[in-house]
């Protein structure tokens, strides 16, 4: 299981945020009266279902306790449980009329199961929403995938495939063999940040965690000056002195 760190995470709260907002904007304005939150985090996307619907039962599940923790010291008025959606899904023991995911499922094997498991968990007319990254073909993804299939780290890695997301077309796919209600659509966000060090640091968040785990002290300072060293290269500054960092990202609600 990956280690996360809730203070990194939230470095970028404002950025991380707003895909949540967007997709709860999709949402009914009214009959969900229980919402299961999964990959909640830190709490903030769960607090956008929230104010949504504030006289609904939340439950919000990630499977970090840091996480959790910062989840529970954040917004003490809501539940949030330390669970595993890969493995503990069965111990809600309970159905939903809303089953919400931001930016989590591309961290979990075998999507079209989960997402099966899922549907299977809602209420007649539940909704499911979802969101997850897709950015794939951005530099940061081929940087990160080019360094660690490098010589010099190749016994170093043991995990080399971290992201189980699928294309747009193959959610079409899974979704229509659930129901015939349901949208897929895909956002690019640009988000200007102040520099270089910003991609870096996002990534330290997300991203490369994986991989620092594996790596000692010394080594973490040599892979992270690699991977900043090829974002200087491949993402230029804009003329107002930021930099730039376009973000693909895959929605769709479905109808149960």
């Amino acid at each position: 299981m990956h280690q996360w760190s809730s203070e990194q995470y939230l470095c970028y709260h404002k950025e991380r945020t707003q895909p949540s907002i967007d997709l709860v904007s999709r949402l009914p304005e009214e009959g969900m009266l229980t919402i299961l939150d999964i990959g909640c985090g830190p709490g903030n996307s769960t607090n956008q279902l929230y104010q949504k619907y504030p006289n609904a039962h939340i439950i919000g599940i990630d499977s970090s306790e840091d996480m959790i923790d910062k989840a529970r010291k954040d917004y003490p008025h809501l539940n949030f449980q330390q669970v595993d959606v890969t493995k503990d899904l069965y111990t809600l023991n309970e159905t939903f009329d809303l089953i919400f995911s931001n930016a989590c499922l591309q961290w979990v094997p075998n999507n079209e199961k989960v997402l099966q498991e899922l549907f299977h968990m809602l209420n007649k007319n539940g909704v499911l929403a979802v969101q997850v990254p897709i950015n794939q073909e951005a530099p940061i993804q081929r940087i990160i995938h080019d360094v660690v299939h490098e010589s010099k780290w190749k016994d170093t890695f043991h995990t080399k495939r971290i992201f189980y997301q699928l294309t747009p077309e193959a959610y079409v796919d899974v979704l229509a063999r659930l129901t015939d209600s349901f949208d897929v659509w895909t956002t690019v966000y640009y988000h200007r940040l102040p520099s270089h060090k910003d991609i870096l640091e996002w990534y330290k968040g997300s991203g490369l965690r994986p991989y620092y785990q594996q790596l000692d002290e010394h080594n973490k300072i040599v892979f992270e000056q690699e991977i900043y060293n090829r974002i200087i290269e491949s993402y230029p500054v804009s003329e107002n002195g930021e930099v730039l960092f376009p973000f693909l990202r895959c929605f769709f609600t479905a109808i149960k």
